[in-house]
């Protein structure tokens, strides 16, 4: 049997949300960690968007 990962840390992917509603092509992604004793939530940080050029929010996916 495997054993059950009790880690408190665990990597998390950000995806755009104004991304979608520009119709462009691509997708801005970031990958992070994020405590999740500390952070039970999706997590939503305000990050670079290189295609659409500015800072929008982008939020937890999965």
């Amino acid at each position: 049997m495997a054993k059950k990962s009790k880690e408190a840390r665990v990597q998390v992917i950000l995806e755009c949300t104004e991304h979608k509603e520009s119709g462009q092509p691509g997708t801005s992604r970031y990958i992070t960690t994020k405590n999740r004793k500390n952070t039970p939530g999706r997590l939503e940080l305000k990050k670079y968007n290189p295609i659409l050029r500015k800072v929008t929010v982008h939020k937890e996916i999965k």
